[in-house]
């Protein structure tokens, strides 16, 4: 009589995204490099180049003074937001986000934060374009976050999506660089583009 080997199920193995996961929280990018994770792909990105960051400082001093709520900025702070399908979830770094400064949703908050109080985030688009029009829009409208603003430099306009709704934006609206763009409450300004150009 001849013994048969059974395979058992391992019942506690990690899964692909568990592993996926896992490796991008102990990735070590290199200085100035920085890394998301999107849509279960892994994104390395270099420093970004001198007119990326002047968009991102007018697009910032703009908020800061004609906000009708004080609102609180951060250029590097990870958000960790709910994914798609079978991807894990997303870890994503906008060029700007913006919350009511009364919430100090920063203060305390670990590196990987979820976004609750978060009233608007913004990208600037640069080497890989279509990860700011579509992968992070739909991040970020999954997540709930009121506004996306993307200053895209290829196309050279400004596109405002609100009003998220699953994992995509219900509305958006555009303004070519140089055209006044409404930024909606708790904002309540229009955006000067002029500097884009």
């Amino acid at each position: 009589m001849s013994a048969v080997a059974h395979e058992q199920p391992i019942t506690n193995s990690p899964s692909q995204a568990d592993i996926l996961l896992e490796s991008f929280l102990s990735l070590h990018s290199p200085e100035g490099f920085r890394a998301e994770l999107i849509e279960g792909e892994i994104i390395v990105a270099p420093p970004p180049d001198g007119d990326h960051e002047d968009h991102i400082n007018h697009l910032t001093k703009q908020v800061i003074r004609r906000a009708k709520t004080d609102m609180s900025f951060s250029s590097n702070k990870g958000l960790r937001l709910v994914s798609g399908g079978l991807c894990p979830k997303n870890h994503v770094i906008p060029d700007a986000t913006f919350a009511p400064e009364e919430l100090h949703v920063f203060r305390g908050a670990p590196p990987w934060m979820e976004p609750d109080g978060i009233e608007m985030v913004a990208e600037v688009t640069s080497s890989k374009p279509d990860q700011d029009r579509i992968a992070k829009r739909h991040c970020y409208a999954r997540a709930g976050i009121p506004l996306y603003l993307l200053v895209d430099r290829e196309k050279s306009q400004v596109s405002l999506f609100s009003k998220p709704h699953r994992d995509e934006y219900t509305e958006v609206h555009l303004a070519a660089f140089g055209e006044p763009l409404a930024l909606p409450a708790p904002f309540d300004f229009e955006l000067d583009t002029k500097p884009f150009l």
